[in-house]
Protein backbone atom coordinates (compact mmCIF):
# COMPACT_ATOMS: atom_id res chain seq x y z
CA UNK A 1 0.00 0.00 0.00
CA UNK A 2 2.80 2.40 0.92
CA UNK A 3 4.57 1.54 -2.35
CA UNK A 4 1.45 2.53 -4.36
CA UNK A 5 1.19 5.81 -2.48
CA UNK A 6 4.82 6.69 -3.27
CA UNK A 7 4.33 5.75 -6.92
CA UNK A 8 1.17 7.88 -7.18
CA UNK A 9 2.93 10.87 -5.59
CA UNK A 10 5.88 10.51 -7.97
CA UNK A 11 3.57 10.38 -11.01
CA UNK A 12 1.65 13.47 -9.85
CA UNK A 13 4.85 15.45 -9.27
CA UNK A 14 6.20 14.48 -12.68
CA UNK A 15 2.94 15.54 -14.33
CA UNK A 16 2.95 18.86 -12.48
CA UNK A 17 6.49 19.68 -13.61
CA UNK A 18 5.87 18.35 -17.13
CA UNK A 19 2.77 20.51 -17.62
CA UNK A 20 4.80 23.69 -17.94
CA UNK A 21 2.69 26.69 -18.89
CA UNK A 22 3.28 28.21 -22.32
CA UNK A 23 5.42 31.36 -22.30
CA UNK A 24 4.47 34.23 -24.60
CA UNK A 25 8.03 35.64 -24.50
CA UNK A 26 9.78 35.70 -27.86
CA UNK A 27 9.27 36.84 -31.43
CA UNK A 28 5.96 36.28 -33.22
CA UNK A 29 5.21 36.97 -36.90
CA UNK A 30 1.86 37.48 -38.66
CA UNK A 31 0.85 38.28 -42.23
CA UNK A 32 -2.10 40.66 -41.96
CA UNK A 33 -4.26 41.33 -45.03
CA UNK A 34 -5.32 44.92 -45.59
CA UNK A 35 -6.57 47.38 -48.18
CA UNK A 36 -3.14 47.76 -49.77
CA UNK A 37 -2.10 44.11 -49.65
CA UNK A 38 -0.55 42.01 -46.92
CA UNK A 39 1.58 43.57 -44.18
CA UNK A 40 3.94 41.57 -42.02
CA UNK A 41 3.64 42.41 -38.34
CA UNK A 42 6.13 41.33 -35.71
CA UNK A 43 5.61 41.09 -31.97
CA UNK A 44 8.70 40.98 -29.72
CA UNK A 45 7.26 40.14 -26.32
CA UNK A 46 8.74 39.60 -22.86
CA UNK A 47 6.64 38.32 -19.96
CA UNK A 48 7.77 38.97 -16.40
CA UNK A 49 5.13 37.50 -14.14
CA UNK A 50 1.90 39.24 -15.10
CA UNK A 51 3.71 42.16 -16.75
CA UNK A 52 4.20 42.19 -20.53
CA UNK A 53 6.66 44.44 -22.35
CA UNK A 54 8.01 44.57 -25.88
CA UNK A 55 7.45 46.04 -29.32
CA UNK A 56 5.13 45.71 -32.30
CA UNK A 57 6.61 46.12 -35.78
CA UNK A 58 4.69 46.76 -38.97
CA UNK A 59 2.18 49.27 -37.64
CA UNK A 60 1.85 52.32 -39.89
CA UNK A 61 2.32 55.70 -38.24
CA UNK A 62 -1.10 56.85 -39.54
CA UNK A 63 -1.74 60.31 -40.86
CA UNK A 64 1.57 60.86 -42.62
CA UNK A 65 2.00 62.06 -46.18
CA UNK A 66 3.88 60.39 -48.97
CA UNK A 67 4.45 56.75 -49.81
CA UNK A 68 3.39 54.11 -47.45
CA UNK A 69 5.99 51.62 -46.22
CA UNK A 70 6.29 48.14 -47.67
CA UNK A 71 5.04 44.93 -46.14
CA UNK A 72 8.34 44.12 -44.45
CA UNK A 73 7.38 45.51 -41.05
CA UNK A 74 9.60 48.54 -41.35
CA UNK A 75 10.20 49.08 -45.03
CA UNK A 76 9.64 52.25 -46.92
CA UNK A 77 11.52 55.50 -47.11
CA UNK A 78 13.31 56.50 -43.90
CA UNK A 79 11.87 60.04 -43.84
CA UNK A 80 8.37 58.86 -44.72
CA UNK A 81 6.20 59.54 -41.64
CA UNK A 82 3.64 56.94 -42.69
CA UNK A 83 6.18 54.10 -43.00
CA UNK A 84 5.66 51.24 -40.53
CA UNK A 85 8.04 51.17 -37.58
CA UNK A 86 8.59 49.33 -34.30
CA UNK A 87 6.51 50.72 -31.46
CA UNK A 88 6.81 50.03 -27.73
CA UNK A 89 3.80 48.42 -26.12
CA UNK A 90 2.19 49.80 -22.98
CA UNK A 91 -0.29 48.50 -20.45
CA UNK A 92 0.90 44.95 -21.18
CA UNK A 93 -0.58 42.15 -19.11
CA UNK A 94 -0.37 38.35 -19.05
CA UNK A 95 -2.97 36.25 -17.24
CA UNK A 96 -2.48 32.53 -17.83
CA UNK A 97 -2.68 32.16 -21.61
CA UNK A 98 -4.35 35.57 -22.11
CA UNK A 99 -2.52 38.74 -23.14
CA UNK A 100 -3.49 42.37 -23.59
CA UNK A 101 -1.49 45.45 -24.49
CA UNK A 102 -1.72 48.70 -26.41
CA UNK A 103 0.41 50.79 -28.74
CA UNK A 104 0.16 54.58 -28.76
CA UNK A 105 1.19 56.67 -31.76
CA UNK A 106 1.32 60.46 -31.55
CA UNK A 107 0.56 62.27 -34.84
CA UNK A 108 0.24 66.03 -34.92
CA UNK A 109 -0.88 66.34 -31.32
CA UNK A 110 -3.37 63.47 -31.65
CA UNK A 111 -2.75 60.12 -29.96
CA UNK A 112 -3.94 57.07 -31.87
CA UNK A 113 -4.33 54.00 -29.64
CA UNK A 114 -4.30 50.45 -30.98
CA UNK A 115 -5.22 47.72 -28.50
CA UNK A 116 -4.46 44.02 -28.74
CA UNK A 117 -6.24 41.29 -26.75
CA UNK A 118 -5.98 37.57 -27.21
CA UNK A 119 -4.67 34.17 -26.25
CA UNK A 120 -1.54 32.13 -26.93
CA UNK A 121 -0.22 28.59 -26.99
CA UNK A 122 3.37 27.43 -27.44
CA UNK A 123 3.27 28.16 -31.17
CA UNK A 124 0.28 30.43 -31.90
CA UNK A 125 -0.73 33.93 -30.80
CA UNK A 126 -4.34 34.91 -31.62
CA UNK A 127 -5.07 38.61 -31.22
CA UNK A 128 -7.94 40.98 -31.84
CA UNK A 129 -6.46 44.34 -32.88
CA UNK A 130 -8.70 47.38 -32.35
CA UNK A 131 -7.66 50.75 -33.76
CA UNK A 132 -9.30 54.00 -32.75
CA UNK A 133 -10.09 55.85 -35.97
CA UNK A 134 -11.92 59.14 -36.59
CA UNK A 135 -14.81 57.29 -38.29
CA UNK A 136 -15.03 54.56 -35.63
CA UNK A 137 -13.00 51.66 -34.32
CA UNK A 138 -11.50 49.19 -36.80
CA UNK A 139 -11.05 45.60 -35.64
CA UNK A 140 -8.77 43.00 -37.21
CA UNK A 141 -8.16 39.38 -36.20
CA UNK A 142 -4.47 38.46 -36.23
CA UNK A 143 -2.90 35.01 -35.98
CA UNK A 144 0.85 35.05 -35.40
CA UNK A 145 3.25 32.14 -35.19
CA UNK A 146 6.39 31.91 -33.11
CA UNK A 147 9.48 32.82 -35.14
CA UNK A 148 12.20 30.18 -35.37
CA UNK A 149 14.92 32.66 -34.37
Amino acid sequence: MRKNSILATTVLLAAAFGAKAADVSGKWVADVPGRNGTTQMTFELKADGKKLTGTVGGLPNFGGRGRRGGGGGGGGVADDPSAPSDRAISDGKVDGNKVSFSVKIDRGGQTIVTTFKGTFTDDELKLKQTRQMPNGDQTTDIVATRAAT
